[in-house]
């Protein structure tokens, strides 16, 4: 599937950037319910993993169109602490990949979003951890004890690409799709992925709440 533009305006456009068919599915179910994006908003499906994700967002960051973006990654992830469950929310303070680390945007902004966007949900703010694969079982505590509370695969390398190709706000939020006490064998095939699909749905209106607080003036 190509790109959707959201609607047209003087703002500086926002690009969510999600790996799977799944999650960009969620992404576009729950636009209409999402309120006006105070930008062009374009979804865009990566691929799953780091490479495909570099590539996929270079790609669309040198277009005219979306090179001034500001860059959100999004989708499911593998939550790493024990206590969390499906559904929860984890909003990145940084990506963090190979030794290297990327900051990201006013994350607290995006958490209050989030927890006014799905009430009810727990909402985690810490390190995201990369990977080049589903983490599973030992490497889920051996990326705990680094300091990081969630993993997944493209974050870290969609907002190193967003920041190489231009110095723009980026920010990574991710839905639980599994835990430490429930490990997922398959998105959309147990409670877990459905309650994680769901979540994932309803989060736009944070995205844009986030999007439109970076466009108001600095006093």
């Amino acid at each position: 599937m190509g790109d959707d533009p959201g609607p047209s305006g003087p703002a500086a456009p926002l690009l969510i950037a999600c790996a799977l068919g799944i999650e960009r599915f969620a992404l576009h179910s729950g636009r209409g319910r999402a309120g006006t994006a105070p930008g062009p908003v374009t979804v865009l499906r990566t691929g799953m993993g780091p490479r495909a994700a570099e590539e996929a967002v270079g790609r669309a960051l040198a277009q005219g169109r979306a090179s001034g973006a500001a860059v959100l990654a999004s989708g499911f992830c593998a939550g790493l602490s024990p206590g969390m469950h499906p559904g929860d929310l984890v909003v990145a303070d940084e990506t963090r990949e190979a030794g290297s680390s990327t900051a990201c945007t006013a994350p607290g902004l995006l958490a209050e979003a989030l927890a006014r966007a799905v009430p009810g949900r727990t909402v985690h703010t810490g390190p995201l951890a990369g990977s080049a694969h589903v983490v599973r079982g030992h490497e889920r505590a051996g990326l705990r004890a680094t300091g990081a509370i969630a993993a997944d695969m493209e974050s870290a390398a969609t907002l190193r690409t967003a920041l190489r190709s231009g110095p723009r706000p980026v920010a990574a939020v991710r839905v639980v799709v599994d835990a430490p006490e429930h490990e997922l064998v398959r998105i959309g095939t147990v409670r877990g992925g459905i309650s994680a699909f769901r979540v994932l749905r309803a989060v736009l209106p944070a995205f844009y709440e986030w999007h439109r607080s970076l466009l108001l003036p600095r006093r």
